[in-house]
This record gives structure tokens, sequence and C-alpha cells, in this order.
């Protein structure tokens, strides 16, 4: 993704908004952190704990929000969410380096594709599936029978598409993502357990981008939805008749188990474990690491982690933590007495 010649921050303004303070005709090529910074790049300040890299950095300019804006005499653009406007510039000084349209002799296809899609080495497709108009499909990708994927959607290699899925609009799918595999059903005979097929799909909105080796489940009965905007990150596991809202997000190596619902906007930390069969509500965010074993009916902020500490210390507040429950029966049992002392005469 080699970066453009360059942009001058008039021009980057008129482009994408914001107010320029300070020369406009300077011209920046890449977009730097404030310390590593060289004098044709753009940096970004979005927190007062850099401020004192903005001091001695050698950016040509910086993206900062209108509380910073005078504490640099360089020049700058002013945005009230300098975060997004650095990720729009990020985009317009790095355009992709998208494949040319056409079908590699490799690949095997039972299915037409448009003109202005672009189909690379050893991809399959499979037969009655709707290839969408400029849909990028990098080498090694496998797309089942009756699979439907919309308009300017882009799968990197070796992501595999499992029958009568839906890909919305403008998708990105990371390497080695599956999309409908069969979710965990089993039912237990004796000491075997019976496979139940899974005959649901996955039906993925617009907008939608999913990280590299995630899984998401098709459904067992009812399908599995991921609703428009969702960002999916690495190694994220989505269980069968899971749904998401609209603009969700979560971090690495998150795990929801089977037929729980995750309102719109929800965001989940890295690591964090959703138990099957629950309800969080719009708004709900879980820190990092946390195990969410009941429904949240309350937007708001939730986390459950035991701190760190050395291992010692650790074992000894273990010890402690085991001791609760027959200290909380200690503690019903004299209040119990105390309340009856109180009551004699």
């Amino acid at each position: 993704m080699p970066a453009q010649e360059g942009q001058r921050l008039d021009e980057i303004v008129t482009r994408l908004g914001g107010t320029l303070e300070g020369d406009g005709s300077v011209v920046v090529s890449q977009v730097a952190s404030l310390a590593a910074a060289s004098p044709e790049q753009i940096s970004i300040l979005v927190s007062a704990k850099y401020r004192q890299q903005l001091k001695t950095t050698r950016a040509a300019a910086v993206i900062l929000p209108p509380q910073f804006a005078g504490d640099t005499t360089l020049p700058r653009i002013v945005h009230p969410n300098a975060y997004a406007y650095y990720a729009r510039v990020v985009a317009l000084l790095n355009p992709l380096d998208l494949r040319p349209s056409g079908v590699h002799p490799t690949a095997v296809l039972h299915s037409p594709v448009p003109s202005s899609a672009s189909i690379g080495e050893n991809v399959v497709i499979g037969h009655h599936v709707v290839i969408g108009e400029n849909v990028t499909l990098y080498p090694g990708c496998i797309i089942g029978d009756g699979v439907s994927i919309g308009n300017d959607s882009l799968l990197y290699p070796n992501v595999v598409i499992y029958g009568r899925c839906v890909v919305g609009q403008r998708a990105i799918i990371h390497a080695g993502a599956i999309i409908g595999s069969d979710g965990f059903g089993f039912a237990k005979e004796g000491e075997r357990w019976v496979k139940i097929p899974q005959i649901g799909r996955v039906l993925i909105g617009d907008d939608v981008e999913i990280g590299a080796n995630t899984s998401i489940d098709r459904g067992a009965l009812d399908d599995t939805q991921i609703g428009d905007g969702v960002k999916l990150d690495n190694q994220i596991q989505i269980a069968h008749n899971v749904r998401v809202g609209e603009n969700a997000a979560m971090a690495g190596c998150v795990g929801v188990a089977g037929s729980t619902i995750i309102g719109r906007r929800c965001t989940i930390g890295g690591a964090g474990m959703i138990t099957g069969h629950l309800e969080l509500v719009d708004d709900v965010h879980v820190s990092a690491g946390t195990m969410v074993s009941k429904d949240l009916r309350k937007a708001g902020q939730y986390t459950s982690i035991f701190p760190l500490e050395a291992h010692e210390d650790w074992r000894r507040n273990a010890v402690q933590i085991k001791r609760l429950a027959k200290l909380a029966e200690r503690v019903c049992d004299l209040e119990k007495k105390l309340e009856q002392l109180e009551k004699k005469p």
C-alpha cells in the first residue's frame, strides 16, 4: 500500500473538512507518531499524555482537537474528533492497492461473475453464487454454493464462506476467516454424542469488517446475524444463532456462545467471554478479560477482572475468597442471634 506523492494541508481540509490553522501549502506524504515523524509527515495528538512530544516532534503538521490547538505553532488541522479525522487522512494518503479486475486462469468458477470483479489465483466459486460489482477475492478463497457477496466487498487470502451464507456490501474479511462453519451442536445419547445438523445460515450486513482467523458459525435452525457496521477483530469465535447489533465492536480473542443477543453499539474488550443464551442491551461495554454469565439489561460499562498482583499475594487472597461463603453463613447466623437478643425484654 504505497503512499501517494503528497497532499497539501489545504487540499486535505477541502476534502475532509476541519479547520486549518497555519500554512496550508505544506505538503505531507504520510502519517506518523509524534515521536517518529519526519518533516514530510503529519502526526496526531488526541491525549494530554503526549503533549510533551508535541514540543519536540519533527512533523510537518499535526491533527488535534480544539483544546490542544494553542499548544503548537506547527501548521495544524483542528477537528473535534481528531482520531476519526486521522483515520480518514491515513486512508487518503494510503489508498488500497487493488488487484486488477478479471479472473485468474487457475480459478474454478461454477457461477458467473461480473467483469468488474477481481478473482485471484486458485479461488473456487460454487454453484448458484451471486457476486456483486467490484468484489475482490484474493488467492485461495472458497465460496460455497448459494452464497451471495455484495458490491465492493474485499476478501483476503484463504477466506472460506460456507454454502448459503450472505455477505453484505463493502465487507472486508481478512485472511483465514471462516464464515458459516457448523456450530457446536450435539445431543447426548448414552455415552455418545449425536451431531445435530446445523441448517441455518450466517447473514452479514453492510460495512462489516471481520478479522483474520475469526470464525462465525452458521445457525442451528435460525440464522446467525451480524448487523450493519459491526467490526470484529482477529481470532474471534461467534457461535451459532448469535445476533450482533449494528455498529457493535469486539477486540481480539472474544468468544460469544450460542444464541446470545448483543445490542447495537456494544463493545467487547479483548478476550471477553459471553456465555450462551444471554442478552446484552444496546450500548453495553464489556472490559477486556471479563466473563459475562448473566443478562446485561442496562447500558454502561461492565468489568469482572481480578486485579494483577504478586503470585504469593494472589494465593493468600484466593484462599480468603474460598472462605467467603462460609463467612457469609456465619454472619447471617450472628445477625439472627443478635436479632433474637434484641427482642428479649
